[in-house]
């Protein structure tokens, strides 16, 4: 999208892993930052949609990355790690620190955007222990930052064989369009909140 496109329209960052990204796709667009982006257009929401995913991204490196994503403008920020975090076992209260130090960046350059944090679950295999430690994570980080939760990113698609590519892991295109479900919920009421807030300006 063009600058004189996107003019009088605010930025939607979706800042996340290879989820975001798109990984395994024909084409990235088919993600679910994509699929938000089409309904936006067809519900005539002054929003532009940014798809900040990078594959393998953990919340370490979210947090090294962010800046240079926050060069451009955001209205709304959509923080979508740690799944790499869980994968790889990393300790949830780093990832937890990591995730709010992130989102501080974000209110610290941009103080009137609204924050999202989509939640994540993991395999029963890394311990009940681990498991609970994680999951707590993101509402943890919602209610510190002030963020809206998307309470799991993966509902009715995590676990489900048809619904994920053959890693299990990365959702495929109808995987995608349950995922933009689960956001939408949470971001639509959102969206149009300021979209009226612009209108009566």
């Amino acid at each position: 999208m063009t600058l004189s496109a996107a003019a009088g329209k605010q930025t939607i960052i979706f800042f996340g892993d290879s989820i975001a990204a798109g990984m395994g796709l024909e084409d990235p667009d088919l993600a679910y930052p994509g699929v938000i982006e089409q309904r936006i257009e067809k519900e005539g929401l002054p929003f532009r949609v940014v798809n900040a995913g990078l594959s393998g991204e953990t919340s370490a490196g979210g947090l090294r990355r962010v800046d240079w994503i926050l060069r451009q403008p955001c209205d709304v920020f959509v923080l979508e790690l740690g799944a790499n975090d869980g994968l790889r076992g990393l300790n949830p209260n780093e990832m937890k620190l990591n995730l709010i130090g992130i989102l501080g960046k974000v209110h610290s350059k941009y103080p009137k955007a609204a924050l999202v944090v989509a939640g994540m679950e993991i395999f029963p295999s890394m311990g009940e222990d681990y498991r609970e430690g994680f999951e707590s994570v993101f509402p943890e980080v919602a209610e510190i930052t002030h963020a809206v939760l998307i309470p799991f990113l993966l509902e009715n698609v995590g676990g489900v064989p048809s619904l994920n590519q053959a890693d299990g892991i990365h959702p495929t295109v109808e995987g995608h369009r349950i995922v933009a479900d689960n956001v939408w919920q949470v971001l639509e009421p959102l969206l149009k909140q300021r979209a009226a807030a612009m209108a009566a300006k």
